[in-house]
């Protein structure tokens, strides 16, 4: 089994029914980048954060396994992704636009799943260190 599938099969044993529904949630808000980025390069920018923080995630998952360090993939490429994302509200070029539209939601979900991360790996760093076991 790939490192994909065990991080998979990891999420869906190790997490509460709400947080799956979160991730399929985040996941097809965030996919919209990939049909944004054939017109947007600024889809492309935000489509690479993303696509960061996950490739990052599966790095520490390979080395720590299922644990709250996983949060570091998102909080450092999904920050400032995020931030990018906030600075192009109200601009002349995305303002009232499908792309503009959709920007709202994508922060919103991004910034809910940054608030997720960031106070897991508080509890990381404050001693958590061992595996997650149903969050819920």
């Amino acid at each position: 089994m790939g490192i994909f599938e065990r991080f998979y099969a990891d999420l869906m044993v190790r997490s509460p029914d709400w947080m799956v529904i979160w991730f399929q949630v985040l996941l097809g808000v965030l996919a919209l980048a990939l049909l944004f980025s054939l017109f947007r390069i600024e889809a492309r920018a935000i489509q690479l954060g993303v696509l960061m923080g996950f490739l990052m995630m599966i790095v520490i998952y390979g080395q720590f396994g299922f644990t709250r360090i996983l949060s570091v993939g998102h909080v450092l490429f999904w920050t400032p992704t995020l931030f990018y994302m906030l600075s192009l509200q109200g601009t002349a070029g995305v303002a009232k636009t499908w792309f503009g539209r959709w920007l709202w939601p994508a922060c919103a979900v991004m910034f809910v799943s940054l608030a997720f991360n960031y106070y897991q790996l508080a509890n990381y760093l404050f001693g958590a260190r061992g595996p997650i076991e149903m969050l819920g």
